[in-house]
């Protein structure tokens, strides 16, 4: 079974309430390398070209994002990996 943030990234529906620290811990889970600059976290896996360049706002993730790794997530299928 998905979990409830990768079940809630995929529906798109809240993308204004997703905590950073989930979607965090959801791309490393699915095997995304993290780099930190500042307050920029800069995600990067092999097979994937996009990188994931996000800030939180306070402690949610930017909506905008949110919807940024929706669409790596569906376009790559890495949705498999988080279950």
């Amino acid at each position: 079974m998905a979990e409830p943030v990768l079940l809630r990234v995929l529906q798109g529906s809240s993308d204004g309430n997703i905590r950073f620290s989930e979607l965090r811990a959801l791309l490393l889970r699915l095997g995304f390398a993290e780099r930190i600059k500042g307050s920029h976290h800069i995600f990067t896996r092999d097979n994937v070209a996009e990188i994931l360049n996000l800030q939180p706002l306070g402690s949610l993730a930017k909506p905008y994002q949110v919807k940024q790794v929706r669409r790596v997530l569906v376009q790559y299928k890495l949705t498999k990996g988080a279950e």
